[in-house]
């Protein structure tokens, strides 16, 4: 509901004039119309702070509070388009609900809420701006400004009230039943805590003293299925030919799985299997052993999600071994850019097929037959492709073999073509 709501009371501020209710009600207007690069410049204001640090660094967290901050954004905005300079009621569309859920379930408190306040700086700069434009006389900039401090933090506070209720109903409701009680336990181990394996495999229903391979399993998709992750775990267990794997519900959109057996999940299959299943993306570890394995191989997924999610990578199923080393090299995104750029030169730019050419060469051992069996290209032509590639390296190839390889490594994964699967 964006109208003013009548369980509000008395206004908490003097009713604007006839003149700048209309000043507001154009201002709304022009937010509405708010350029998408100042909506990411809100992003990363409410992202940007130490508190958040932990939600900036969780893909699916860190969309949702985007999607989150923009809602409360248009939300006043709607809201003072209908009925100008009037209190607007707090936002309780789905994007905040899930969020309450999101957050508790990852064990965020309250006090990440607030970091929503950064957001509200962001966005007053913004209002500020678009209310010189539409007035330069200062008794109207003064009374708008006035109007707009006041109903915006009244918009928050009541909004952050009923979030931190919904946390705290949540809480109750996570403390209760076998989902909570696996929630703890893998908690625990994945922080280190002194808890007796056999004690831990009972409780979880899942022997820790074995080989185990985990992964988390997200979706892209605001409007998330559960169902459709647990499917996709589904399609895991089956890939890896395993049976009775672990699955945790981390948020409404994150699973977190472990696979136990030697096997290596086939990826080709997985990839086929969530096919049909829209926005559902898997990262998975390493296979390791034990309960040092079991929270080694969880960090190496996470590590993936997190590397996938900075790169922008495509690829919906991503294992630890295909990027444990770009994964180390892009961890500084801008000490990655400039490595890239150093090394490759106009390469860089070059065409998506000199960079495979050379990058799959250089992979095959320098070895131009085997290279050019594998792009399914004739022998002439990828000879072709390897001359223009080194003609715009800035360096002779021969001296700067490994950090090419590398730096190529980083952009199949930013580009993400098909092949980078």
């Amino acid at each position: 509901m964006h109208q003013r709501d009548d369980n509000l009371g008395a206004w908490p501020w003097p009713r604007p004039s006839k003149r700048v209710r209309e000043l507001i009600r154009r201002g709304a207007e022009r937010a509405l119309d708010t350029p998408h690069e100042w909506l990411e410049e809100l992003d990363r204001a409410t992202l940007s702070i130490e508190r958040m640090k932990v939600i900036a660094e969780d893909p699916v967290l860190a969309a949702a509070t985007r999607r989150t901050s923009r809602a409360y954004f248009f939300h006043w905005a709607e809201a003072n388009l209908k009925d100008p300079g009037a209190p607007v009621a707090p936002h309780l569309g789905a994007e905040s609900l899930g969020m309450a859920r999101d957050l508790v379930r990852r064990g965020v408190t309250e006090s990440a809420v607030h970091a929503y306040r950064t957001g509200q700086n962001a966005a007053w700069l913004r209002w500020m701006s678009i209310g010189f434009e539409l007035t330069s006389d200062p008794d109207e900039l003064r009374e708008l400004l006035d109007i707009s401090a006041r109903s915006i933090s009244f918009f928050l506070d009541a909004t952050m009230a009923v979030l931190s209720a919904q946390m705290n109903a949540e809480r109750d409701e996570l403390t209760r039943g076998t989902h909570a009680e696996r929630r703890e336990v893998v908690a625990l181990l994945l922080n280190g805590a002194p808890i007796s394996p056999q004690i831990a495999s009972r409780r979880l229903g899942y022997e820790l003293d074995q080989t185990h391979q985990a992964a988390v399993l997200w979706s892209d998709e605001p409007a998330s299925d559960l169902g459709a992750l647990e499917s996709a775990a589904d399609a895991l267990s089956r890939a890896a030919g395993a049976e009775r794997p672990l699955v945790v519900v981390a948020s409404a959109a994150t699973l977190w799985v472990w696979v136990p057996g030697e096997a290596e999940p086939d990826v080709e299959r997985l990839r086929a299997a969530i096919g049909p299943l829209p926005g559902v993306r898997v990262a998975i570890g390493s296979k390791s052993r034990k309960i040092e394995g079991f929270r080694r191989s969880h960090l190496d997924a996470l590590t993936t999600q997190r590397m996938i999610a900075r790169l922008g990578s495509d690829p919906r199923v991503v294992s630890f071994d295909m990027v444990r080393l770009v994964s180390l090299v892009t961890q500084n995104s801008e000490g990655a850019d400039q490595f890239v750029k150093h090394t490759l030169g106009d390469l860089e730019s070059a065409s998506p097929e000199l960079r495979s050419a050379l990058l799959t060469f250089l992979d095959e051992g320098c070895n131009a037959s085997r290279a050019a069996a594998r792009l399914h290209t004739h022998r002439n032509t990828l000879l072709r492709r390897l001359a223009r590639a080194e003609e715009l390296l800035p360096r002779p190839l021969e001296h700067n073999r490994v950090e090419v390889a590398v730096a190529l490594q980083v952009l199949r994964w930013q580009s993400s073509p098909s092949g980078a699967a």
